[in-house]
């Protein structure tokens, strides 16, 4: 029986001791023992009952160890009760309780969170002259514990380390944890510290505690520092340990430190659970890589773990924050053809992602269908829909809603108000903004930070900065302290109104009470001193901001090559005037030529703001993104030939613009670079370069091209959605399509069923 594994097992063989014991088979005491020693292992509650009534009705003396073990085996489960009962049998055997007896007693209470019913058992074991033992204060520590009564629990390790009695490692772990939990990480560190002085070494569980303390604390990298000073000890790390680690690093976006863990983690024999799985798809579409997300689903659904309602969910928002709407929705088909019920917070992401892209018509359909598979909508699902209607300026649509969620008994919250205030504020209803305040304080709700700078914001935008100033002040008096975004709408607003020497003095009064502007405040500020046309302030203003560690983005740069452009045109016409000519400017204002970025650039270098990587790929990206791709290509060779050179993101960006330009030889060059130092592109990136080569009918590279993809890993459903259905049926190319589908079942890519459904619709439409 020692060495029985599991209950099935166990199960197993008291099936058999009944069968010899109907045949007549007697067992001793011994046995009987062993018997609840191993059905106490395995938690069998009710099969140690039986055990122990076959021990009294067959008339078999019980020794303290069979009251024990029964004793312990109630409490632990918390039936202290019925535990009470075995101890007055004890009793009236003229036995005595032992330690282990109390011990066990003040476990059960614990277990039942009656902590002082546990210290009176505790008192009544020392009045009966039985000394506590590590056991009974490691029991009595944890419990205060988990009722978060941390320093109550230290002291009791102190006491017993005054009456002489050695704490144990599990003594010391669970207040090490708690300490953790609850912001004392320094302490926890001290009390390993305190443990390993008096020689208790740190045992799995230990380690596992500080490591979680630490990494949620923001001291992640002495967290890993514990893991490898844990495996040079030898002690081996538990999934617990593993799945801390790696869901903070992803948290974290250090996805390539968690992926080493996890590849020790496997090489080591242990086996991923969803907890791993999904951490490390989490950490994935935080950082953009959607595509090896779902190289990982793949995986989860070959060979384990099964994807859950997380996986999906997580994947589905990674698809949304790229803006691939329509994969997104591939992926809820899928996920609901995998026997995989989507839940609320699914939908709400897709709603919030749908509306955020403009696609209203859209996010109403899947709210729809929501309360069409029996979900009911909550706070979140309403907020998103009425959060859309209001930004894309169907503000009564979003009342009517709002109307339409209190009816249905679902209660508001102050984002849903705060996201019609954003829009009533933004059409300059700044009465029924105001009216609408007034009913969320009537609610009950307080409004926060957001509801001010919400109608700070739309007054600013529609020339009511002296309004918006007084509810700035009516805010403060109320105890709700402006944040940036708050600042950031009043800079816009002096600035918008010529005020932009104002509009400063608030930027350094926001730095005084600790907060740092970012490149939307810094880029309203320039823009107002370039409207005032202050070009030199502006430039100032650029290198303060450059020197507070705040990178410019385009608009930051495209501000200043407005008011470098306003100086070029205002000194053409005094040069015209003194020859007695009439100037025309006959270029836009938005019009930027590679001149005038080497004017920006010098300019920045005067100042001391010398440019650098992180500026040529900004102004590259922007001018690809527009379509410049002359001026970008200037500008990277420019660039290459001060030292630096293109990022890849800056590359795709290239390779993209270049297809819509059908330069293939231009993209091809890049994308073979790429390949050559290690990058791999996107599916977007195959996706644009496929399309284009078709259209310059050149098919003899699009398969060599595609054969070359399929080399690397991939979601078979993925490629199908992006580079066949969203790249050449959107090039009504069926025929290549079909022939590419084919390329990928010879060489055995698992295609799903659903996946084959989507594609067989969208071919019908183009032979519709």
């Amino acid at each position: 029986m020692k060495i029985l594994r599991n209950e099935e097992e166990m199960k197993w063989v008291i099936e058999y001791l009944s069968e010899l014991s109907r045949k007549g088979l007697g067992f001793s005491l011994y046995s009987f023992n062993t018997l609840l020693i191993q059905l106490g292992k395995f938690g069998l509650v009710e099969e140690a009952k039986s055990a122990y009534q076959e021990i009294m009705s067959n008339g078999i003396e019980p020794s303290l160890l069979t009251f024990n073990t029964m004793i312990n085996i109630l409490c632990k489960k918390g039936r202290v009760q019925e535990a009470m009962l075995i101890m007055s049998h004890i009793y009236q055997r003229e036995l005595s309780p032992d330690v282990f007896t109390y011990t066990s007693l003040v476990l059960g209470h614990c277990r039942n969170k009656d902590l002082d019913a546990a210290f009176m058992v505790f008192d009544r074991m020392v009045q009966d002259g039985i000394d506590p033992n590590a056991a009974t204060y490691t029991t009595l520590i944890n419990g205060l514990c988990t009722e978060g009564r941390v320093d109550e629990a230290l002291g009791m390790l102190e006491e017993m380390i005054v009456k002489g009695i050695e704490p144990t490692v599990y003594t010391y772990t669970v207040p090490v944890s708690s300490l953790c939990a609850v912001g004392r990480e320094k302490e926890a560190v001290d009390l390993v510290v305190s443990m390993r002085k008096r020689g208790c070494e740190p045992n799995v569980q230990t380690y596992t505690a500080l490591i979680s303390g630490l990494s949620q604390s923001g001291h992640l990298e002495v967290a890993i520092g514990l893991y490898h000073n844990m495996l040079r000890k030898g002690l081996l790390p538990t999934m617990i340990t593993f799945n801390v680690l790696i869901n903070e690093l992803c948290g974290a976006r250090k996805v390539g430190n968690a992926f080493r863990i996890f590849r020790w983690m496997e090489a080591h024999g242990y086996v991923p659970n969803t907890i791993t799985c999904n951490a490390l798809i989490h950490g994935l579409c935080l950082i953009g890589d959607i595509e090896r997300a779902m190289v990982l689903l793949t995986e989860m659904l070959k060979v384990g773990p099964a994807p859950t309602v997380i996986t999906y969910n997580t994947l589905i928002n990674g698809y949304l924050q790229r803006g691939f709407l329509d994969n997104a929705v591939r992926l809820l088909d899928l996920m609901k053809n995998n026997g995989c019920k989507p839940d609320e917070w699914t939908y709400a992401e897709l709603v919030s992602g749908f509306c955020k892209r403009g696609k209203l018509d859209s996010a109403s359909a899947l709210f729809q269908e929501m309360i069409k598979h029996g979900l009911s909508p909550n706070q979140v699902n309403y907020t998103a829909l009425i959060d859309g209607l209001s930004k894309e300026g169907k503000v009564d649509d979003a009342l009517a809603l709002l109307k339409r969620m209190e009816e249905s008994g679902c209660s508001p919250g102050i984002e849903t108000y705060n996201a019609i205030i954003n829009g009533l504020s933004k059409q300059n209803r700044l009465l029924e903004a105001e009216r609408l305040c007034n009913k969320i304080a009537e609610s009950g709700l307080l409004p926060n930070v957001i509801t001010y700078s919400t109608l700070i914001d739309g007054l600013c935008r529609n020339g009511g900065t002296h309004l918006a100033f007084k509810i700035f002040h009516d805010m403060q008096r109320r105890n709700c302290t402006p944040n940036l975004y708050t600042y950031s709408s009043l800079i816009y607003g002096l600035c918008h109104e010529g005020q932009a020497d104002s509009a400063e003095s608030l930027l350094r009064e926001m730095e005084k009470k600790g907060l740092t502007p970012d490149y939307v405040t810094y880029t309203s500020l320039i823009d107002g001193f370039v409207a005032l046309s202050r070009l030199d302030h502006a430039f100032l203003l650029l290198r303060q901001m450059v020197d507070k560690g705040c990178e410019p983005n385009y608009r930051t740069y495209g501000v200043l090559l407005k008011g470098l452009q306003q100086e070029c045109q205002l000194i053409s016409g005094e040069v015209a005037i003194q020859h007695e000519t009439v100037y025309s400017s006959t270029g836009s204002k938005k019009d930027v030529s590679f001149e005038l970025l080497c004017t920006l650039l010098d300019r920045m270098s005067e100042i001391g703001c010398e440019p650098n990587t992180g500026t040529y790929c900004t102004l590259v990206l922007g001018l690809s993104r527009e379509g410049k791709t002359a001026e970008a290509d200037q500008l990277i060779k420019h660039m290459r030939e001060k030292g630096f050179s293109p990022t890849s993101a800056v590359n795709c960006s290239l390779i993209v613009s270049y297809c819509k330009n059908l330069k293939m030889d231009a993209a091809m060059e890049i994308f073979d670079s790429l390949i050559l130092q290690g990058f791999r592109p996107p599916l977007s990136i195959y996706q644009s370069l496929i399309c284009a080569l078709c259209r310059k009918s050149r098919l003899k590279e699009v398969e060599v091209l595609f054969e070359n993809m399929l080399g690397k890993q991939w979601n078979s459903d993925e490629i199908v959605w992006t580079i066949l259905i969203d790249g050449l049926l959107k090039e009504r190319e069926s025929e290549l399509c079909m022939k590419l589908l084919h390329v990928m079942e010879s060489k055995s890519c698992t295609i799903s069923f659903q996946t084959y459904v989507i594609l067989a619709r969208e071919l019908s439409k183009l032979d519709g």
